[in-house]
């Protein structure tokens, strides 16, 4: 009697390598849903910490805001020249930049009376990459809270 040799055929390589070729293209995919998520969860946490800071400067400056957000890697600073109550300046936050780049910047307004920070304008109009938080409807963006 001849002895056959045990092998895989040439359809079932196929089979196998076409699955795995299904579950690497499932799982690129669901890593980049993963890096989009946590960018956006990054961003809500500098704008929670951003707003922290605004407010702290709104209780230390005569109960006014400052007139402008900072670039990324600059400082808030509340000043001896515009808070009458502070006898060295002192310096609040180091400004958080976007994690694509960029910086937070002032929505609607931001004056002495009241602020509204967002994050950087991603794609025409949408701030953030996993929900809906457009120039229409801000809810990803921080205002003052007095």
């Amino acid at each position: 009697m001849k002895k056959l040799k045990k092998a895989f055929t040439l359809l079932e390589m196929l089979v196998v390598i076409g699955i795995i070729a299904i579950l690497v293209a499932l799982s690129a995919s669901s890593y980049s849903t993963a890096q989009r998520k946590a960018r956006d969860a990054k961003r809500k946490s500098d704008l929670k910490t951003i707003q922290n800071a605004f407010e702290q400067y709104y209780s230390i400056c005569n109960f006014n805001y400052p007139n402008s957000v900072p670039n990324g890697a600059s400082k808030l600073t509340a000043t001896v020249a515009n808070c009458s109550s502070l006898s060295a300046d002192v310096d609040l936050i180091t400004m958080p930049s976007d994690p694509l780049g960029g910086n937070y910047q002032c929505g609607a307004t931001c004056d002495p009376t009241g602020y509204t920070i967002c994050p950087r304008d991603i794609v025409s109009g949408k701030y953030l990459e996993t929900e809906d938080c457009n120039s229409t409807n801000k809810s990803c963006c921080v205002t003052n809270q007095q």
